[in-house]
């Protein structure tokens, strides 16, 4: 149950903005007693600000800290709003709180109300001029901080932020998820081998939800411990209820205890991108979608998600994707655990833009660039299904383009979508 509930703790404490500044207050009871051992220790006279400027820096600082904190809470909020609305409610759990940058602004402001919070409970007859400067300076570099926040928050809600965020996680995952290189076609999805009807069949017990992640290497060490096979019916990213079929045992594998079995599993109410490289994909896709809906009509935003998506689609496209065998170290089969295969992603990638954004003439000369540079720069055995959707669409583009120099422009590959380097059109296709 360990490396369940670390996990779970872990994505929490990631996703959770309260944290930072929670922390930071013992660090700043820590430092205020300490600062005022180390003032009483120097009797440093150097600021020499009597009782009353001290007690005014001092409600200063606190006034203006208090201010940062409740404004930055109030606009993170409208802007969260505000950004899910227009792209997808998705980014506000994998992008917006997981940034770094918002959770230790907020921290510091915390710790700077609190500290001159403290110097003003000390303040007798006597001014602690140390304790004084550390308030002044901490008051001035949340100024710096609230400022450059308000700078960083503004950029990073833009369309292109958020795109290029949800597109370096997708890489960092397709990485972790394939770490092999491709070495050739026969990396192509294969069926496992036949192992017939399972030994005993394990149900999911608890509540229902999205597979989050599975701990394969203690699947692993259990299925060899007992010299069986451990199939893990469901992929990283399905919804499963209670009850449904979790695990199938083979061989030795059916004395494994079943609550051993499910500790290795960890569920939760929303996709995430620990162990799913498609949902990178589903986010991006959501957010082209959103663009090119009638309510938003954006097709510049959709064009800079096709750049994302053309970016993990290569990076898919050049490793290796069957990993649905896991092997023990001597190599016989140990786990089967499915992952998505090449012909997903690229559903994953153009079914949906294509079937909304093939009437604009951006969409449909970025998907032709997109797919064009993937059949320059990937093997020949990712070709075929590349070669179906170009098919589709040139077959989608002749329904909404009628005349001839439309369809002309259309038919052209434009990386920029619209705007950039024309070349030569691509003659119509048979269909």
């Amino acid at each position: 149950m360990a490396w369940k509930h670390l996990n779970r703790l872990r994505r929490y404490t990631q996703s959770s903005l309260w944290v930072v500044p929670f922390i930071a207050i013992p660090f700043e009871l820590a430092a205020t007693r300490l600062l005022h051992l180390l003032d009483t220790w120097l009797g440093w006279p150097f600021l020499g600000i009597a009782i009353q400027g001290a007690q005014a820096t001092l409600q200063a600082i606190v006034t203006a800290t208090l201010s940062f904190v409740v404004f930055t809470f109030g606009s993170l909020l409208v802007a969260i709003q505000v950004a899910s609305a227009q792209m997808t409610p998705r980014i506000i759990a994998t992008t917006l709180l997981r940034d770094n940058v918002v959770k230790y602004t907020v921290g510091l402001f915390i710790f700077t109300l609190l500290f001159a919070l403290s110097a003003q409970n000390r303040l007798t007859d006597e001014v602690h001029q140390l304790i004084l400067f550390a308030a002044a300076f901490l008051g001035l570099a949340c100024f710096a901080a609230f400022f450059y926040l308000i700078d960083y928050a503004s950029r990073l809600l833009r369309p292109v932020s958020i795109l290029t965020k949800v597109g370096d996680q997708g890489l960092a995952v397709i990485e972790s998820v394939y770490p092999d290189m491709s070495s050739g076609p026969q990396d192509s999805r294969d069926q496992h081998p036949a192992l017939g009807s399972p030994s005993r069949v394990v149900p999911h017990a608890g509540r229902s939800g999205s597979i989050l992640a599975v701990d394969l290497k203690t699947l692993a060490g259990e299925a060899g411990r007992v010299g069986g096979i451990v199939e893990f019916i469901p992929q990283v990213g399905d919804f499963i209820a209670q009850d449904e079929p979790l695990f199938n045992l083979y061989g030795g594998a059916a004395a494994l205890d079943d609550d051993t079995l499910r500790a290795t599993v960890m569920c939760g109410s929303e996709r995430t991108m620990e162990q799913d490289p498609a949902f990178a994909f589903r986010i991006v896709a959501d957010i082209a979608l959103r663009a090119l809906s009638p309510a938003i009509n954006d097709p510049t935003t959709a064009v800079l998600a096709i750049d994302q998506l053309h970016l993990m689609l290569r990076t898919v496209g050049q490793r290796q994707l069957r990993t649905e065998e896991i092997l023990g170290p001597c190599g016989q089969l140990r786990v089967l655990f499915r992952t998505p295969n090449w012909e997903d992603f690229v559903h994953l990638s153009f079914a949906e833009i294509r079937a909304c954004g093939s009437n604009n003439m951006q969409i449909v000369r970025r998907l032709r660039a997109m797919i064009e540079n993937l059949i320059l720069t990937l093997p020949a055995y990712r070709h075929p299904v590349l070669h179906q959707e170009l098919g589709l669409l040139d077959r989608e583009i002749k329904k909404h383009f009628g005349c001839p120099e439309e369809l002309r422009l259309a038919r052209t590959a434009d990386s920029q979508g619209l705007g950039g380097h024309s070349g030569k059109s691509r003659p119509e296709r048979q269909a």
